[in-house]
Formats: structure tokens, sequence, C-alpha cells
């Protein structure tokens, strides 16, 4: 019996596990997640659960990771093999759970759909992760690694607490104080171990906002609006008017709305392929309704499908891509597919549908596009064949397989 992980996919608390493994080269399955099974499994109930080949079961992801660790010494994931060493790993372990974990989490679960935003949760949570960041950085001033000189679990377990945060909240004017951190983050994340579990990391760039917090913010903005102009009307003698602000340049897309409307609504087609009885209905519709002069139809192949080494963390790669695309929604709708096996290959490929003749606006929206290649298929003076139509419908509709490969995630766009 191999050892076995149960864990939801792609846990955080998970990858410090799998990437112990790694280090260790010790194969670990992970199994579908079934919740009521991990009920039976662990005393608290609660996930990651590992199997061990004795048939014993372990709990707790820290105690996991250290278990894993410590299966191999050569690799020194402990440390130098001293007994003071070992307990500086279990230092920074403990300090990640107590000081990383709940800030990090409260900040980034409302991002990821976990839990509901609340302005003032995260602003607490803001505040407290950078005074763990401040100690990390303070730290790293004159070291590679947070104990001795190689990767340790220490490493391994606050990177891995940090990976979601960094991808999706923490943007650059966050983590200016932190370079100390950026530089350890990344070249922890740049290891082949790491890598093999988590994949290529991309920094976040512009901190993305949780459902109901933007909303919250324009309030604000406009609340603070009305009181402006309020006491200005009060004012006897008024001020010499500021110069006019700059024009805010229109989105390229919004400017195409008003320039060449089309006749295809992107909103309807989102209702359609949601609410229709069935997937024959929904093409059939969209096919009677597409314009090819204002909307084009891309295919879409992920350049280094070579590095995707497991079904989740390539799932949520997928996942992360589209997370990124959010500015062009209105004017977007796309399927992307994880097809093949971890035991031959594993591929991102997707049909998207996006307004005008260019995959330009995505890139320029989403940096992550130009690891992928963008092929043409249909759109203005490129009516779609038969042979198109049959392909769009192939990845916006089927669930089990595609190009003759099993189809291990799919997730839509809309």
């Amino acid at each position: 019996m191999p050892y076995t992980l149960h864990a939801p996919a792609a846990a955080f608390r998970a990858f410090k596990i799998l990437i112990a493994a790694e280090y260790n080269s010790i194969d670990i399955e992970i199994a579908d997640f079934d919740a009521a099974k991990v009920k039976t499994l662990s005393p608290s109930g609660k996930a990651p659960i590992l199997e061990t080949p004795s048939g014993t079961v372990l709990f707790e992801s820290n105690a996991i990771a250290r278990y894993v660790a410590k299966l191999r010494r050569d690799t020194h994931l402990m440390g130098n093999g001293s007994v003071y060493e070992e307990a500086t790993v279990d230092s920074w372990v403990d300090f990640c759970a107590n000081q990383i974990e709940l800030p990090a989490t409260v900040w980034f679960y409302p991002v990821a759909g976990y839990m509901p935003y609340k302005a003032e949760a995260y602003e607490k949570a803001k505040t407290d992760l950078a005074s763990a960041l401040e100690v990390l950085n303070a730290h790293l001033v004159d070291k590679t690694y947070l104990v001795g000189d190689a990767i340790t679990l220490a490493d391994i377990v606050v990177a891995s607490a940090l990976l979601y945060p960094m991808k999706l909240v923490c943007d650059k004017a966050y983590l200016k104080p932190f370079g100390n951190v950026v530089r350890w983050f990344q070249t922890c994340v740049n290891q082949p171990a790491f890598k093999a579990v988590v994949g290529e990391v991309t920094m976040c760039k512009k901190e993305l906002l949780a459902p109901g917090q933007e909303a919250k913010k324009e309030a604000k903005k406009g609340g603070n609006a009305k009181k402006s102009e309020g006491k200005k009307k009060d004012k006897k003698e008024a001020a010499p008017a500021p110069p006019p602000a700059p024009k805010k340049v229109e989105h390229p897309y919004k400017v195409m709305d008003k320039e060449s409307p089309s006749a295809f609504n992107m909103d309807a087609w989102k209702k359609t392929y949601s609410n229709a009885k069935s997937y024959d209905e929904a093409m059939e519709k969209f096919w009677s309704t597409f314009d090819p002069e204002g909307w084009s139809l891309w295919f879409q192949v992920y350049n280094y499908n070579e590095e995707n080494k497991r079904t989740f963390m390539t799932s949520n790669a997928v996942g992360g891509f589209q997370q990124r695309t959010d500015e062009i929604r209105r004017w977007a709708f796309g399927v992307m597919d994880v097809l093949g096996t971890e035991e031959t290959l594993l591929e991102i490929k997707g049909i998207w549908l996006l307004r005008g003749d260019t995959v330009d606006h995505m890139i320029n929206a989403n940096d992550d596009a130009n690891w992928y290649t963008w092929t043409k298929l249909s759109g203005k003076g490129l009516a779609p064949t038969d042979e198109v139509k049959a392909q769009v419908k192939g990845y916006w509709t089927e669930e089990n397989e595609l190009e003759g490969k099993p189809i291990q995630d799919s997730k839509v766009f809309k």
C-alpha cells in the first residue's frame, strides 16, 4: 500500500507535504477528495490526512509534513542533524501556523470564494500579515534560507502558506518594504521540487478584490464626492478651479462597442449557455447569433504542457489564468480543459470567444496569455467551418473526453 494523501484540490496545506515528498523522493498518491471518508479516518474529521503503507493514519498538516521530512535524514529537511537546528526548523513551522496562516487566509479566502468579504477583517489581516513579514524580512537580511544554508521544512512550510497571497493579493506596493522576503520566496518557488508541485508562480501585479469589495470602495468614493460638493456650495468665495483631470482612456473594447456595435449579445449568450435545457440547444442558439465580423473564436494551447506534473496543480493554473482575465469579462467567454493523465501528459487547452478580431486585448489584460499559442478559428473574413463548429462544441460541452484524452477538469469563464 502506498502513501495516500486526502486533501481538497489545490489546498495550500497539502503543498508543504507534497513538496517535502519531492525532496525526499517519496511517492504519495492523491486520492479523490471525499469529505465523508476523511471524517472516518481523522480524529478531528478534517483534511489533510495521510494513510501510510502500514495502514496507519496521520492528521494535521504540519505533523504530516514533519513525518514526510523525517523519512529521509540525508536530505536534511529538518536541519543538519543537531537537536538545536531541528528545533529551529520547528520554530519557523510554529511561527507560520501562529502568525502567517490566519491573516493570509483571512485576506485571500474571500477572493477565492471561501468566505465572505468583511472590511474590518480585511484591514486587520493585511496589518497582521505585514507584521509577520517584517519578522521574516529582518531575519532574512543576511540569509538565503530560514535555517542553515539549504532548503529545510521551514522554508517549505512558510513559502506554501504565502503562495496564494503572493499570487493573488500581495501586490508590489504591499511587498515593497519586504524585499528580502520576496527574494527568498522567489528562490524557493523556483526550485525544481517546488515547481513539481505548484508549477510556475507568477507574482501578483494588482491585488485581486473579493466580491463586494470593489462595490464598497466605489460607494465610499461616491459618498465622499457628495460631501465635498456640499462643502463647496457652503463656501462664500469659490476657490480657483483646478485644472481638469486628464481624460481617462477608454478600454479598446468599449471604443469598439461604440464605433462598431455588434448584434451579438455576450450577456444573452452567457445566460443561454447556463440555462439552456441542453448543450445542443445552446450551441444551436450560439451559431444562429454569432457575429464573425464583430467577434472571433480562438483555440488556446499552453506552451509548456510538459511541465504539468499534477492534475490539481494544473487545474489551479487554469483557475489562476481565468481570475487574471477578469478585466475583460464583459467581452470574453471561454472554456479551458485539463486533458490527459499524470502518467502520460497533462495539457491545458481551451477555446475562447473574444470581442473584435485580435487576441491582443486578452494579452494586455493578462500577462499569462503570453505563455499560450492562440490560433484563430473564426472571425472577420473567416467563417466557421463545420470542423470548427464541431471543435467549438466539443470544448464547450464535452465533460468526459476530448481529442481521445480524458478531461481531468474543465473551467468556464463567463
